[in-house]
């Protein structure tokens, strides 16, 4: 995706985003997917961070952006959700609608890929304090513990391919819908808004029912 595509499609997401908000306020239900070429798109994009067992019996997928403030708040009910639960597997979408810091943590993170560091990184940037800057993303990479030099070099030398991967992310979130971050495919129950304890609990059993009925 060139430049200024990714700028059309952020332009739309961030207006969306405000849409999103009130769709949170007003609690919308989730929407049921049915087994279609954008779902497989989904779930099925390998270069997309994925943690958790590869046998698991639910996937959450999950649109994020470091600098949105319902994103951080909920991020750690996700993690608590896959350290209880070791049927579970979380597939990461980093969906940067917020501006270039947005983008270039993103970049930062995809980038810790490359030492397998990308969910310390995702924690440590979503558990930052105020508005991300570069020197915050490079304090919060480092305290989860990756090589700097290695991933300023990994960025710099697959730029292109962290560049088309979140160009690929943009356009799943597009095609599934969504007016901005954080959205949730868990099985295949798609929900716009932040997600707690409960509810993702609630909509993990939902999806292994749903597994257990129709494969």
């Amino acid at each position: 995706m060139d430049r200024r595509a990714w700028l059309g499609l952020s332009a739309a997401g961030l207006l969306g985003w405000g849409v999103s908000a009130w769709l949170r306020q007003q609690g919308a239900p989730p929407q049921r997917l049915g087994d279609t070429p954008v779902f497989r798109q989904v779930v099925d994009d390998p270069g997309s961070p994925r943690i958790g067992p590869t046998n698991a019996n639910v996937t959450v997928v999950i649109f994020t952006d470091y600098q949105c403030p319902v994103c951080r708040r909920t991020d750690a009910a996700l993690g608590r959700l896959i350290a209880q639960d070791l049927q579970v597997a979380v597939i990461y979408k980093d969906w940067p609608i917020l501006g270039e810091t947005s983008r270039a943590a993103a970049q930062v993170a995809l980038a810790a890929a490359r030492q397998g560091r990308y969910a310390e990184v995702h924690v440590a940037l979503m558990a930052s304090r105020g508005a991300l800057t570069a020197e915050r993303i490079r304090d919060a990479a480092l305290s989860a513990g990756v090589d700097w030099s290695r991933l300023e070099a990994d960025r710099s030398r697959d730029a292109a391919q962290i560049e088309a991967q979140l160009g690929r992310h943009a356009l799943q979130a597009f095609a599934l819908g969504l007016e901005g971050t954080p959205a949730y495919l868990v099985g295949r129950q798609l929900v716009r808004g932040g997600l707690d304890d409960a509810a993702l609990r609630r909509l993990v059993k939902i999806a292994r029912a749903d597994r257990s009925r129709h494969g």
